[in-house]
């Protein structure tokens, strides 16, 4: 066994960056598709890591740094957040929250028919909705842990850790194709005429150069580090209350009181460029790392009737985003990237879905509302939801006997 330690680690997480930005540069089919770099050159380690595996070598890695990087993101995504901004396209984020509902209840019916019908225990199916494909693996390994000592499904959490790695590889592979075949369908904005430039705002499109100084950058480091303190503190405090939310979204209400809060009381306003700049960087290490040490035995080793409903549960999600989601956003470039978006979110987790829109607004043109709409659904409304969705499903007479 190979293992990495914390720089090792870093090192290829970097070297994976670095080989996903060159596959998609050369490969045309990765480009017209828009699969993410993170995506395209962490599945590749990771299939050569299960190669190896056959070989009776296995690398592992330190992914100490994976926690943090995810919650330096969200807390980016709070200091994004104009919340006068957010007001403006409040009707746009209500519909879009109805969509991500909509889905939510599709996932588990869905779940739970199939596990029905394939005859498997109905918390199963629910396991393999919107628990782990919606909620992610902390989500999942948390109701992993509730399935196994209060309802006695063996095997519950590995279950969901399975499945959300699942999810988690085809919310990135699925919301390329699904964009693209939904942006022939309108017209790009700026595709036919000429537009003043405009420097893309938050994380639209991340290679855009962007000046920053060493003085603002630090300022930027600092409401980082104090929105991840505080959020943690805060995490803390909720710890087995009734208003108990994951640490990301603590991070994110953090990130979001200190813009807002500092910009209401004039003595200090957010430079969204450097905000983007560590945004990005810390985005991509966290999907370089959790991409590149996916564990795809883990994959293999699911029964095939579970992999039958995964399948079927990402087929869905590009129904839904083609046909559902494009449609009530108004089938427009904005609702492309939303769909690919909610291809991310619905079947992965957020940075998915900010790197799946980042592929299409790098090749195709930014698109401002659904950076604005997506990350503020997909990081908070969204786990608050599906709690409630899940025990909506759990007071069903059909689980009453279990």
């Amino acid at each position: 066994m190979i293992q990495l330690d914390f720089y090792g680690t870093l090192v290829a997480a970097s070297l994976v960056l670095l080989l996903g930005r060159g596959l998609v540069a050369r490969a045309g089919f990765l480009r017209s598709y828009n699969i993410p770099e993170p995506v395209a050159g962490g599945l590749v380690v990771a299939v050569l890591l299960l190669i190896l595996r056959t070989f009776d070598i296995e690398v592992r890695f330190d992914t100490s740094l994976q926690t943090p990087l995810m919650l330096a993101f969200f807390a980016t995504i709070g200091l994004s957040a104009d919340l006068a901004s957010l007001r403006k396209g409040g009707r746009v984020v209500g519909i879009f929250l109805l969509a991500v509902i909509g889905l939510l209840v599709v996932q588990n019916a869905m779940g739970i028919g199939l596990a029905t019908l394939l005859g498997l225990d109905p918390l199963m199916g629910l396991l393999t909705g919107s628990i782990t494909l919606a909620g992610g693996h902390g989500t999942g390994a948390a109701w992993g842990t509730v399935f196994s000592e209060k309802y006695g499904l063996a095997s519950a959490s590995e279950l969901a850790l399975a499945s959300a790695t699942f999810g988690l590889v085809l919310g990135g592979l699925i919301g390329g194709p699904v964009a693209r075949l939904l942006v022939k369908r309108v017209q790009v904005p700026g595709g036919n005429q000429e537009q003043a430039p405009r420097l893309p705002k938050g994380f639209e499109q991340p290679n855009k150069e962007r000046s920053i100084t060493p003085f603002s950058f630090v300022e930027t480091l600092a409401l980082i580090a104090i929105s991840l303190l505080a959020g943690n503190l805060l995490n803390g405090l909720l710890q087995g209350s009734a208003f108990e939310l994951p640490a990301f979204v603590c991070v994110l209400f953090v990130g979001v009181l200190l813009r807002n809060g500092l910009a209401a009381l004039g003595l200090y306003q957010v430079f969204e460029r450097e905000v983007s700049v560590l945004g990005n960087v810390s985005l991509s290490l966290f999907l370089a790392i959790a991409l590149m040490s996916l564990k795809l035995w883990d994959l293999a080793a699911l029964a095939l009737p579970i992999f039958i409903i995964l399948a079927m549960q990402a087929l869905v999600m590009a129904l839904f985003a083609i046909f559902v989601t494009f449609r009530v956003m108004g089938s427009n470039y904005d609702a492309a990237v939303l769909a690919a978006g909610h291809c991310g979110f619905g079947l992965g987790a957020t940075p998915t879905a900010i790197a799946n829109m980042q592929a299409v607004t790098q090749r195709y043109g930014p698109s401002q509302i659904a950076f604005l709409v997506v990350p503020m659904v997909g990081a908070f409304f969204i786990d608050i939801i599906n709690v409630i969705v899940i025990k909506l499903y759990l007071a069903l007479p059909l689980f009453a006997a279990v």
